[in-house]
């Protein structure tokens, strides 16, 4: 759950953000058909089974419109839901209830989808001590969300933004000039309470890691015996974390490795969202 600095500092302003997309004069529909204030409820169903997650940024959606909104949920975020299920119940003016809906289901069935997904995943590694990552391939102002989400599905978040860690990518090593030269750049420039992360694709990268005194070691999109190589070759002098297009169809094939870490972007790039709905809206 977000704590209230957050949610006013942080959330709030891309929830407002989302609404004013939305809604950037006047919500016409429910103009037309709702011209004065109506008391009315609606019901939040479940149409698939996954993993609750956002029910705090769907309430927002709505007490963002009119403080007055009621919600009531019957489940909380992380936990399993079956289709037909009744999520919850909403009561409040009807042209709130109908301007908020599209938006507040498009973050609550986003951040569900991908709660769901992460669970998935994160079942195929049970029995392993191996930690889940995301990484920083979000949807643009939804990381926060997104992140939120992974953690709920039983991951765990890699860097939330540039200025939070320390990674060199293939990009950083090329403008730097070779591997070795990046970390020194890094651990001349970065605070020593940083740990450095370094991207490599190759034994060869994989020693001047070493060598240079790399605290965290990815091997990015390496076929199976050529990170058993690496992993052997590292000996426990950084740790480990595998990243590369890993999705929950193929990470079994590599959770036998000794590693520390495997981040996926699948987590948040590719979940598709959970269907869930508003339905049977009435006047009370």
């Amino acid at each position: 759950m977000f704590d209230l600095t957050t949610l006013h500092l942080q959330v709030d302003p891309l929830i407002r953000q989302a609404l004013q997309e939305d809604i950037n004069s006047e919500d016409v529909s429910t103009n037309c058909v709702m011209p004065c204030a109506t008391l009315g409820c609606v019901d939040l169903i479940c149409k698939e089974d996954g993993i609750l997650c956002g029910l705090q940024v769907f309430e927002r959606v709505f007490t963002l419109l009119d403080a007055s909104v009621q919600t009531t949920f019957f489940f909380h975020d992380g936990d399993r839901i079956h289709v037909g299920e009744k999520i919850g119940e909403i009561k409040g003016d009807i042209r709130i209830l109908l301007s908020g809906e599209r938006t507040a289901l498009n973050y609550l069935q986003r951040m569900s989808g991908i709660a769901t997904y992460t669970h998935q995943m994160a079942q195929l590694l049970e029995g392993t001590s191996i930690w889940l990552l995301d990484t920083r391939k979000t949807t643009p102002n939804m990381r926060i969300f997104e992140k939120y989400a992974v953690r709920i599905g039983g991951g765990h978040n890699h860097r939330y933004n540039l200025s939070d860690g320390v990674m060199l990518k293939d990009n950083h090593i090329a403008a730097a000039g070779g591997v070795k030269e990046a970390i020194e750049m890094a651990k001349a420039y970065a605070p020593f309470v940083r740990k450095i992360e370094v991207e490599v694709e190759n034994l060869t990268m994989v020693k001047e890691a070493v060598s240079a005194g790399a605290d965290i070691i990815m091997l990015d999109n390496m076929n199976h015996d050529q990170m058993k190589e690496a992993i052997d070759w590292i000996d426990g002098r950084a740790e480990i974390e595998i990243s590369g297009n890993v999705t929950k169809e193929n990470i079994d094939r590599i959770k036998d490795l000794k590693v520390n870490y495997i981040s996926s972007g699948a987590l948040t790039h590719s979940a598709k969202i959970l269907d869930l709905s508003l339905k049977n809206l009435h006047a009370i």
